[in-house]
């Protein structure tokens, strides 16, 4: 089932699909959301904002997007019932996920991920990295399991993912701090945390060798950055804690897919949608920097 066809991730790069390294799927899912809405309107705004990014990468020396390709794969249709939705989400990310390539997905609401994931653990496990405001550990919320508060509890259910390590998490339920005490496979850096220097060494040595699912919820940035959410948060990340993060990942592990959820657009305010695109991009040449400059030896 497709989508109608929206402005795709860098459109300086019109990649033949075929050799692309990167695909792009928009996924513009608002099914539960409890505060502000908009994420139907995320995938979008974000390509949109996309179109204005300098290819041009400082740290890699080059335009990337250029050398590795990109291809974005017209936006999923989807039912408006939660459990229907995720079916067809998992169902079409099980047809582009190839492990040798990085599927990005451009949400919409947070709720798409376990669909995701279900989709790339069929192939192979992975260690989930969650940045996020929220631990969204609850096992149902208003009435639903399939709530974006949800989603990090029905991960844990798929025995296929081997951990889940949260990063920025600042605002939960008492349900959901006995979960982060609870159980051994998740493990939690709060704000504070992230102020002194052991977090470095313990998230370096939890994702050695591991292969790793990206979910960046935009409300995990300090709200002075990405406003456009439905449930911002403050003392946020800042945008270089956030690429510290990914420089310690890429490190130690290699990308399977990553998502980028809940960015709700304001109209009139492009600057939270030119923000999510430009860490989308720069999540890709961080983890694809090796790849990159193999590229670069062969031009």
């Amino acid at each position: 089932m497709g989508g109608k066809r929206i402005p795709p991730f860098l459109e300086a790069q019109a990649s033949d699909p075929s050799q692309a390294l990167v695909h792009v799927l928009p996924i513009p899912m608002e099914a539960t959301v409890s505060y502000g809405g908009g994420t139907c309107r995320g995938p979008e705004a974000i390509l949109r904002a996309s179109t204005q990014l300098e290819l041009y990468d400082r740290e890699v020396g080059c335009e990337a997007a250029l050398l590795y390709g990109v291809y974005t794969h017209p936006a999923l249709e989807l039912p408006n019932e939660p459990s229907t939705a995720l079916i067809e989400i998992e169902r079409r990310c099980g047809e582009l996920y190839e492990p040798d390539e990085v599927l990005v997905v451009l949400g919409g609401e947070h709720t798409l991920t376990q669909a995701v994931v279900s989709a790339v653990t069929k192939v192979e496990p992975v260690t989930v990295v969650q940045i996020d405001a929220h631990a969204d550990l609850r096992d149902q919320y208003e009435n639903t399991p399939y709530s974006h508060a949800c989603v990090a509890r029905r991960l844990l259910e798929n025995e296929r993912v081997e951990q889940i390590l949260q990063l920025g998490v600042r605002s939960l339920c008492p349900e959901e701090a006995q979960v982060i005490q609870s159980e051994p496979r998740v493990r939690t850096w709060f704000p504070e945390d992230l102020r002194g220097a052991e977090w470095r060494t313990q998230l370096a040595d939890l994702v050695r060798g591991k292969r790793i699912y990206l979910t960046l919820d935009v409300d995990g940035l300090d709200p002075s950055l990405i406003p456009a959410t439905g449930t911002p948060e403050p003392d946020g990340l800042t945008f270089h804690q956030t690429e510290e993060i990914l420089r310690i990942l890429a490190k130690e592990a290699s990308l399977a897919a990553l998502d980028c959820v809940e960015l709700a657009p304001i109209p009139g305010l492009h600057s939270p949608d030119f923000v999510t695109a430009k860490l989308v991009y720069r999540t890709l040449n961080v983890f694809l920097a090796e790849t990159i400059e193999r590229m670069k030896g062969n031009l």
